[in-house]
C-alpha cells in the first residue's frame, strides 16, 4: 500500500496536538480524552472512563454533538484521541468507526488521529509521524 505525505499544513496542527498533549500530561498517566476542534485554537474534550459502557451508537451521537458547533461556523473540526503510548488498539479503532459513522451523518469528511506524548498517528491507515524529542516553540 502506497501512503501519500500528509500536507505540511496538518503536519503542523498535528505536531501542535502532540506538543500540547506533551505540555499537559507530564510524567503522570492521565485519561484518555477525545478532542474534537483546532489544536491551539477552540476545542472540546471529553474524558474517556476505564469501564463505562460507550458503544457504537453513544459515541457517534457524542461525535457529532461535540462537532455541531464548529460546523455550525462552516469549520469541519479535527478529531483525536489523546492517550499514553500503552494505549489500546481496540478502543482506538472503536472510535475510528464512531468517527465514520458520524462524518457521513453530519454531511463532512471527519478523521481521527491518536495523539501520544511524542507521537500521532491514524489507527485505519497506519500514517502517522513518531519524534524521539520534541523541539520547544
Amino acid at each position: 500500500m502506497i501512503q501519500e505525505p500528509v500536507p505540511t499544513l496538518l503536519e503542523r496542527v498535528l505536531l501542535r496536538a502532540v506538543r500540547e498533549h506533551a505540555a499537559t500530561e507530564g510524567r503522570c498517566r492521565m485519561s484518555p480524552f477525545l478532542h474534537v476542534g483546532i489544536p491551539g485554537a477552540d476545542v472540546r474534550s471529553f474524558e474517556i472512563v476505564a469501564g463505562e459502557p460507550l458503544d457504537l451508537a453513544l459515541r457517534t451521537e457524542l461525535l457529532e454533538a461535540m462537532c455541531r458547533d464548529h460546523l455550525d461556523r462552516d469549520v469541519v473540526p479535527l478529531v483525536w484521541l489523546t492517550r499514553t503510548p500503552e494505549g489500546h488498539d481496540v478502543e482506538d479503532l472503536a472510535w475510528a468507526a464512531a468517527v465514520g459513522c458520524a462524518g457521513p451523518e453530519l454531511g463532512v469528511r471527519l478523521d481521527l488521529v491518536v495523539v501520544t506524548r511524542r507521537s500521532w498517528y491514524d489507527p485505519r491507515s497506519g500514517v502517522g509521524r513518531r519524534w524521539r524529542r520534541l523541539r520547544r516553540t
